[in-house]
């Protein structure tokens, strides 16, 4: 097509003209192509430099090992009986029939939708000419056709057990989010005229960007999902006012700027998880979790984790207890004369707050007199999408990997997690960046996305396997510093919140776990997701929460009875912190004695992997 029809220009139907459709340049063109494959074999040559390097290995032999092997399982029942194997396929050729059958009516007949409709939801295929142009129309229908027959099998296959069913739904998603039409130049008509608009500009700026993308992920892509060129940490994001009153080589602890003539006397810590950083708590001033706990009479203390290097890989989590947890808390008997703590644990980090609570209740450490667990999962019975990646056989790839370095690459982990979410955190932006040639906009909350961090590997493993694989933790099975952990035996009230669309943490999960604590339990289910329902100020007037009952039974029978309110959960919190104690004290500022150690955010925070 490089070549332009003379059209006069004629329409496509009632829409696009055909025109635009043909290269304005041909010559110009080819020479673009020429450019962005210049550009493909930079990022090339950055991709294998790394491996040559020993910059950075590939570890996904296990993942595909099981994906094929997953897969085998369901083409196993399929394939077994030629009368199931007829049958799948007959029902996939009756629906490209029926693409045919409807597609023979279009022409004839007005008005006639597609045979396969895609949700009206589905960003993938906005553009007219997807329901238009006969060429893009069944491109677009048999791919959802196919798509919804590949996950029937998955649903079909009787001789799958519950995991193995897992793997197979998650990976048979991956697959068709990867093979969408939407994700190809020639089979994209939106993409396809914006290339013969521009006579490829967008080709070479996209393959630009790609090359920028690998070298900067050091031989892997590190996605970019923002423009972080707008954004400075401790400038325009993460900027509540504090100081770094103490620093060891894990961790360095925030106390903040007292916004209150009084305050609550019992200071609030906040365990933060440190697979990402802590500035989710405080992206901006009106989105700022951490300034608005201050406004409210809380003398705020943060834990910011180093980013980690070699130096940390034989910490495990009670090196994380110890040099996180108590250090914090030694530091704000330091600050505050205060012996007695609030303390808050977000994600992962509610979960190593969790296992610290157990193993101070045996060593009689009651320093911590409430605990506020933000989505996170103490028992991993029901934990999502992440359990595809945590078998024996990932595991052990995953430990022979990290051993090389002492951690685990930051790509690695930030990809798991946009895997969860592919159809919003990878394929958008593959195409808008690397075929689109478009640069993605500033967004404080993808900016903190990208921002990932190492991860150390005693840690991580012992992560994986004693919560992931082995559900160690609820179980009374996991052991630190030779002590078996049991979570009936933390007895302080404890805040247990979950968010109803979370794939992290899904609530199913957050609930179950609730009934492992020994204490009183406030369960609270928020609007929203892992992010969105947990960042949502007052102010902002979004979502609800659902207050209740003891979290006993089932998540559907408490929400049955559960009352729904409206806006943000954080007033709620509050309240209830008040009720555990609510003692004022004079505000306390941070100590200027401590003012080499600089001003929040710190220091270990601006480490970018």
């Amino acid at each position: 097509m490089a070549q332009k029809k003379q059209t006069n220009g004629a329409e496509n139907h009632a829409g696009t003209t055909l025109d635009q459709y043909f290269a304005k340049d041909p010559e110009r063109l080819a020479q673009n192509l020429a450019r962005a494959l210049e550009e493909l074999g930079r990022a090339a040559a950055s991709w294998t430099e790394a491996r040559e390097k020993g910059e950075s290995s590939d570890i996904t032999a296990a993942p595909l090992a099981d994906m094929i092997r997953t897969f085998s399982r369901v083409s196993e029942y399929w394939l077994g009986d030629p009368g199931r194997a007829l049958e799948a396929q007959t029902r996939l050729f009756a629906e490209f029939m029926g693409i045919w059958a409807n597609a023979i009516r279009r022409m004839s007949e007005e008005n006639v939708g597609d045979y396969a409709q895609a949700s009206t939801t589905d960003k993938r295929f906005q553009d007219p000419e997807w329901g238009r142009n006969a060429f893009f129309s069944f491109l677009k229908q048999a791919y959802l056709v196919t798509a919804r027959w590949a996950a029937d099998l998955v649903d079909g296959a009787d001789n799958l057990d519950d995991i193995t069913r897992h793997k197979a739904r998650f990976y048979v998603e991956q697959m068709s989010q990867a093979l969408s039409p939407s994700n190809f130049l020639l089979t994209n008509p939106e993409l396809y005229r914006e290339t013969m608009a521009s006579d490829g500009e967008n080709l070479v700026r996209g393959m630009r960007m790609l090359a920028e993308d690998i070298a900067a992920g050091k031989g892997d892509l590190k996605l970019r999902q923002s423009d972080s060129s707008k954004f400075r940490v401790g400038e325009n994001i993460a900027t509540t006012p504090g100081r770094v009153v103490a620093r060891n080589d894990l961790v360095e602890v925030l106390q903040y700027d007292p916004a209150t003539k009084n305050v609550l006397k019992r200071p609030l810590l906040i365990v933060p998880p440190w697979i990402n950083k802590f500035y989710i708590l405080d992206l901006n001033p009106k989105r700022s979790f951490i300034r608005w706990a201050v406004e409210q009479g809380h003398t705020v203390f943060v834990i910011s984790w180093i980013n980690p290097d070699e130096r940390h890989a034989r910490l495990d989590w009670a090196d994380y207890i110890d040099q996180g947890i108590r250090f914090a808390l030694d530091a704000i008997d330091a600050a505050t004369g205060e012996k007695q703590v609030n303390a808050m644990g977000y994600c992962v980090g509610g979960t190593l707050l969790a296992a610290g609570l157990a193993l101070m209740a045996v060593e009689d450490d009651n320093r911590i007199a409430s605990a506020t667990l933000l989505t996170t999962q103490v028992d991993f019975t029901f934990a999502g999408d992440l359990k595809v990646f945590v078998d024996e056989d990932q595991i052990r790839a995953l430990d022979a990997a990290m051993r090389e370095r002492g951690y685990l690459d930051a790509t690695r982990m930030a990809t798991a997690f946009n895997m969860l979410r592919a159809g919003d955190l990878i394929w958008p932006y593959v195409v808008n960046n690397y075929l689109r040639g478009q640069a993605p906009l500033p967004f404080d909350l993808l900016y903190w996305n990208s921002d990932s961090t190492r991860l150390a590997a005693a840690n991580h493993s012992y992560y994986l396997r004693n919560c992931y694989l082995e559900n160690n933790l609820s179980r009374g099975r996991a052991i630190l510093r030779g002590k078996a952990l049991h979570l009936e035996q933390i007895k302080i009230p404890i805040f247990n919140l979950a968010t109803r669309e979370d794939h992290i943490a899904p609530a199913k999960s957050v609930f179950l776990g609730s009934g492992f604590f020994g204490g009183p339990v406030e369960f609270v289910l928020a609007g929203s997701g892992h992010i969105a329902g947990v960042i949502n100020p007052p102010e902002m007037k979004k979502y609800q929460f659902w207050t209740g009952a003891k979290p006993d039974g089932e998540l559907d029978d408490w929400m049955a009875k559960a009352t729904e309110n409206e806006g943000s959960w954080w007033p709620h919190w509050h309240d209830w912190i008040i009720a555990q104690d609510d003692k004022k004290a004079k505000a306390r500022k941070p100590a200027k004695s401590r003012k080499s150690l600089g001003d929040a955010p710190g220091d270990y925070v601006r480490i970018r992997a």
